[in-house]
């Protein structure tokens, strides 16, 4: 159970996310159910995959994200010749000049902010990808046999093009694993798309003012963990994913049908860890079913492998999460 104190913490948190919200709005037009899904992974301490055609404000998006939640950001354009010691640092060599002895110096890398954009993260070789993966999942790094903290908080967030696919490095399971969400960015409305070229044609550049400090989203991020979740709705999300593994019981004949692999017990931890996120941020103090169908697509997409006779009939990972949202029941989730 909550505390009082931690009801009016929660009653702040959706307060802070609506005026959040409203800043990150001066400048991304649309986008929101991807600013809800950014934010539910920061206050979740998530990283995030964001895949989307060219021209669509991912970037802008991370950047203006930064801006306003007045963290340290740091960008690394990923490409072919780009090396791990690129993004982690390196040691040199170092005179001191009144004794004139020499020793090794670290130099930090780019990944020592709080929120690293890896710009197409697909368009680097596995050896530079892997080099986020100590830093993705044990907030360090090493280098030179030393271990080097990274900030807190830390977050990755990455981008990817879904289109051009020559040149590229897809990432593996074992990293695709390690982003809690992957995004999927649209395209934008008609209306919206008018008020983004009028908005970006006028000369007139619109700025966010910082909202929230990085003490703020470590406390607030705490507060999302003690977000309480009834039983039922906690196995409701383990059973999600569940169905979608191969040569399990109880399977449904349309995973057996496409897929060929499915997802493992991270997905039903960061299920139930986002539906808290989304609850907290909505200002509400215990978690709902819809939390966990509004967050499942994005858990699961890049977790589950589609076979060949998906591919020839057109399925696509989002097809068989939406047909396992539609067939599972709560009450059947026990």
């Amino acid at each position: 159970m909550l505390e009082k104190s931690d009801l009016a913490a929660i009653e702040q948190l959706g307060d802070a996310s609506r005026r959040l919200t409203a800043e990150l709005g001066k400048v991304i037009v649309g986008q929101h159910e991807v600013l809800e899904q950014l934010l539910c992974a920061l206050f979740a301490r998530g990283h995030c995959l964001l895949v989307g055609v060219p021209g669509l404000a991912k970037t802008l998006l991370i950047r203006t994200l930064a801006d306003a939640l007045s963290l340290d950001f740091n960008r690394v354009q990923f490409t072919p010749d780009l090396m791990p010691a690129d993004i982690t640092g390196t040691e040199v060599i170092q005179e001191d000049k009144s004794t004139g002895k020499r020793e090794f110096r670290f130099l930090p890398g780019p990944v020592f902010a709080n929120i690293v954009l890896a710009d197409e993260i697909n368009r680097t070789p596995p050896k530079t990808q892997a080099a986020l993966l100590e830093a993705m999942q044990e907030k360090q790094i090493t280098v030179g046999g030393q271990r080097h903290k990274l900030p807190d908080p830390f977050f990755v967030l990455a981008t990817q093009n879904p289109i051009e696919q020559e040149g590229t490095y897809p990432l593996p399971e074992a990293q695709l694993d390690r982003f809690m969400f992957m995004v999927k960015v649209d395209y934008p409305s008609e209306a919206e798309e008018l008020q983004i070229v009028k908005q970006t044609t006028s000369g007139i550049t619109a700025s966010v003012a910082p909202m929230l400090s990085a003490a703020d989203i470590k406390s607030m991020s705490e507060l999302v963990r003690r977000v309480p979740i009834a039983d039922h709705l906690a196995k409701y999300a383990i059973h999600i994913t569940r169905q979608t593994r191969v040569g399990q019981a109880g399977t449904p004949e349309m995973v057996s049908q496409y897929l060929s692999w499915g997802a493992g017990p991270r997905a039903s931890q960061f299920l139930v860890l986002g539906a808290k996120a989304r609850a907290a941020l909505q200002g509400r103090h215990c978690v709902e079913a819809e939390d966990l169908r509004a967050i499942a697509p994005c858990v699961l997409r890049h977790r589950i492998v589609t076979n060949f006779n998906a591919e020839a009939d057109g399925v696509t990972p989002d097809h068989v999460v939406q047909q396992l949202l539609t067939a599972t029941r709560i009450e059947n989730a026990a």
